[in-house]
Order: structure tokens, then sequence, then C-alpha cells
């Protein structure tokens, strides 16, 4: 498959679905001169075919939020061989991105040597034994009793929770204000996983998400007054606070805090 350089067609303000009309028409004469169908493009990118003709046909009454479109456009243009990122980037969603930095430390990524690869292997191989012999037992007493063992169950649940979750001494934190003509509008976020990363998800005080997000992830959170999004890899997730455009939290790598509120 030849590479395609995408056309110069940004225009600053254009309207949304004026500027998917002029994408989708150039994705599809792309998409002709490779001399693919939509329902061959629909196989790799796992985009339906009627979203798909939605996009080449600009109608994006047909189409979820813009923060999805702009992830549709990515996969449909890297699938014909063009640079997705550079390509999707140019589809407007936003106005405005107002982002305030409360603090931002960066912790040197230590050394390791084959011996110490070699020793945290050992660690997690016996505490995977430890915690299967635990469950093990946990469930002999309880078939033998018949009664459930509650302090076991929350002592495995524990272990598994702690070995899963990364808990970093130190993280960059944000605070975002979200802009609402509405004072009773929802506080929603918006996120699109580029490289896979370790999400948490608090919403007014109550965490709604606590887990590994893969590449290719879009999901949405609303709360009335406060959300709070934390990525282990913020260089691999994309964000975007309400109908504004969705940036990178970070840098790869590295531990990210957004806290975003709804704005007086």
């Amino acid at each position: 498959m030849k590479k395609h350089k995408p056309k110069a067609i940004l225009k600053p303000q254009q309207d949304p679905s004026v500027k998917l009309a002029e994408m989708g028409a150039y994705l599809r004469q792309v998409r002709e001169s490779e001399s693919m169908t939509l329902e061959q493009v629909a196989a790799k990118t796992m985009i339906r075919v009627s979203l798909l003709r939605s996009i080449e046909e600009g109608q994006l009454y047909k189409l979820p939020e813009p923060i999805y479109v702009q992830g549709f456009l990515l996969r449909y243009a890297e699938t014909l061989g063009l640079n997705g990122v550079e390509f999707a980037k140019t589809f407007p969603i936003i106005s405005t991105w107002r982002k305030q930095k409360i603090a931002q430390w960066y912790l040197p990524m230590p050394k390791f040597r084959p011996i110490h690869l070699y020793l945290i292997y050992i660690l997690l191989i016996m505490g995977a034994v430890k915690g299967l012999s635990g469950w093990v037992e946990t469930t002999a007493m309880q078939q033998s009793n018949e009664q459930p063992s509650e302090t076991a169950e929350a002592v495995a649940s524990s272990e598994s929770a702690t070995a899963e979750k990364p808990t970093p001494p130190t993280t960059a934190s944000q605070t975002l204000g979200a802009s609402q003509s509405n004072s009773n509008a929802p506080v929603r976020v918006g996120l699109i996983v580029q490289d896979s990363s370790w999400v948490e998800i608090t919403a007014d005080g109550k965490k709604e998400f606590e887990g590994t997000l893969q590449q290719g992830t879009e999901r949405t959170w609303e709360a009335k007054q406060q959300l709070i999004v934390v990525a282990g890899n913020a260089g691999g997730v994309l964000m975007a606070v309400n109908d504004e455009q969705a940036k990178l939290m970070g840098k790869p790598g590295v531990i990210e805090e957004v806290i975003v509120q709804a704005e007086p």
C-alpha cells in the first residue's frame, strides 16, 4: 500500500460539519485509489460500516460526540496509510482548553540490571503462590464449616487490589475548570487511550472506575461537581473536558492527576 500525504485542509474556526464533509471526501478518494471497500476498512478499524459511510458523506448528525469522531478519523486514516494523529487533530471539536498546573514532579526512572529483573520476577511468583494458597485454604474452610469466611475474602481481595494497582510515591497534579452555560449541567470527561494505561476515575467523591484501559479504548464519565482522573501513563491518554479538544494528559510513563471541577 502506497503512502499518502494528507492535504493541508485545516481552516481556523471552520464548522465541524463542513470540516467533516471535506475530510470524509478526502478519505473516500484515498480509499477508492487503494481499491478498498468500506467493509474492508471496517474489518481493519473495528468501526461499523454505517459510521464510516456517515464520515465519508459528512453526516455529523449521525455520529457520536466529536471526541469519538476524532478517534474514528485517526483509525480510518491510519488504515489508509496516512498519518492518523496529524490528520485527525485537524477536526475541530473545541474552542479553548483551560489548564492550570498545581504541581509537577519528575522522578528519574531507575536503571535495572538483569539480576534485579530476575529478583522481581521471583518475588512476583512467590506472591502469586502465596495468594493462591490462601484462597485454597479459605475455600476449604468454607466448605468444611458451611459458613462464609468474610475476613479471609477481604484479605484476599485487598492483596489482589494492592498487586494490581500502581502506587507511585509522587504524581503530577492539575486542576481544570469546566465552563458551563447551565449551572446544573454535569462535568463531563472523555478519554481516548492511545497507549495502554492504568486509570482511576472519581466522580463527586465516589470511585467510578479503576483498572487498565487498552489502546483504542474510548470512555466518558460525568459528575455534578468534580471529576478526578488519574492516569499511570499520561503520555498515552487523550482527555477532553466537556466539548473541548482532547489533549494528552502529560508525558509518557508519568503518572498524572487531573481535577476537573464545575465553575460557579
